[in-house]
Formats: structure tokens, sequence, C-alpha cells
């Protein structure tokens, strides 16, 4: 009885892993999907940008609760034993290393998005930015994982949903290089016209308020200092 409710728990704890594990990579790539659409600025009148990033945020918290009990099956597992420490420390483990050391890869990067996105007012913008970027990184490095570590990877439905993956982030990513193109270049067009205007079109720049003519006694500061008739004559008799 104790062996059969053991090997039953075994399978339940190996089919939650390769549940889990699939539906946290579809989510991934949802979210590396609207990452990328929404820094192509992406818009539409039915897709606002609220939607488009409140969408992307969910999809985020939901790839990282499916991933947790991914982690936590794994590491339960006592058939294969994969380990606390090499979930977060590459290519540790003995079962699939290189694999396996790449799903500790794609941990890593995604929890160094998920804390920065978490403390993003207290750090600075460029380095959210820089940091956010390891989200592209870390989608190639879930996909090797669950296409070289997974037991499913020879499947038929497997190699589906890993194409569909594949072809939705390679269009977003097409979209956002074509857009960051445009908009570079459209960038440079308005410095180009803006660096042909000519001079003359410029305005004139004012004197400043200490060379301009003072007043004094309602009368011009330069009559004073102006040739008087009187003092012409005593040139002359000089």
């Amino acid at each position: 009885m104790t062996a059969a409710t053991s090997t039953t728990m075994t399978e339940v704890v190996w089919y939650m892993i390769r549940a889990t594990g699939v539906v946290a990579l579809v989510l991934l790539s949802v979210t590396t999907v609207l990452g990328l659409l929404s820094a192509s600025r992406a818009r539409s009148a039915r897709w606002p940008a609220f939607a488009q990033v409140d969408l992307h945020a969910r999809a985020t918290v939901l790839s990282l609760v499916f991933l947790g009990v991914h982690i936590v099956s794994a590491v339960m597992d006592s058939y294969v034993h994969v380990g606390l420490v090499s979930v977060f420390v590459p290519f540790t483990s003995a079962f699939k290393p290189l694999w396996t050391g790449l799903g500790a890869v794609a941990v890593d990067l995604l929890a160094a998005v998920a804390i920065s996105s978490a403390l993003r007012r207290h750090i600075d913008a460029r380095m959210w930015r820089g940091l956010h970027w390891l989200a592209y990184a870390c989608w190639p490095m879930a996909l090797a994982h669950a296409l070289g570590g997974g037991t499913d990877a020879a499947q038929l439905w497997m190699d589906a949903v890993a194409g569909v993956c594949t072809i939705a982030v390679m269009i977003a990513l097409a979209w956002r290089i074509t857009s960051f193109r445009t908009s570079h270049d459209a960038a440079r067009q308005i410095g180009s016209s803006t660096r042909a205007i000519p001079v003359r079109h410029r305005p004139v720049p004012r004197p400043p308020s200490d060379a301009r003519p003072r007043r004094t006694g309602g009368h011009a500061a330069t009559a004073a200092t102006a040739p008087t008739a009187t003092r012409l004559l005593e040139r002359e008799i000089r």
C-alpha cells in the first residue's frame, strides 16, 4: 500500500513538473511578445496602451507562479534529483547538467527582472531598463531548457507549442526592430532639417540692458556726451 502510494505520488509530481513547465514557457512567450510590442509602441483603437500594460503585468505574474510550482515540483521529485542549489546555480545538477543549467540561467534572469520591477521606484531608470532587457535573454534559455531537458520534447504537440511560441516572438521582434529603425530615421530627418534653418531666420540677439542708452531727466544719456557747438569751435581754434 505504501509503495503504491509512493508511486502514485511520484507520478503526480512528474506530471506537475511537465505541465507547469509547458504553461510557464507559454506564459513567458506571451510576456516577451507583449514586452516587445510595448517597446515598439504598437497601438490600435481596440488595443489601448493601458490594456496592453495590464495584460503584460498579469502574464508576468502568472508565469512566475507557474515557474515557482515547476521549481518546487522538480525539487520534490524523488525519481530525478535536481536539488535546490541546482535551481539557482547553473550547471551544477547531475541530471542533464547542460539543459538544467540553461533553465537555472533563465530562472536567475527572470528573478533579476522581477526584483528590479518591484524596486523600480528605488533604482535608476537606466539601470532598471538594462535589467529589464534580461527578460529577452531569458526566453531562449527557457525554450532550450524545455526542448533539451523536457520529457515531452520528442512529442509532436510539444514541438507545435514551441514552434508557435518561436514564431510569435520572432514576429514581435521583427516589429520591434522595424519600429526602432523608423523612429530613428524620423529623428534623424528632424535633426537634419533643424540644422538646415538659414541664419537669417534665426532671432537676432538683443543687446544686454547695460548696453542700452540710459535716460536721465527725460533725455538720453548719450546727449550728455555728444559734441556741442562750443566744443567744435574750441577744436577749430586749437
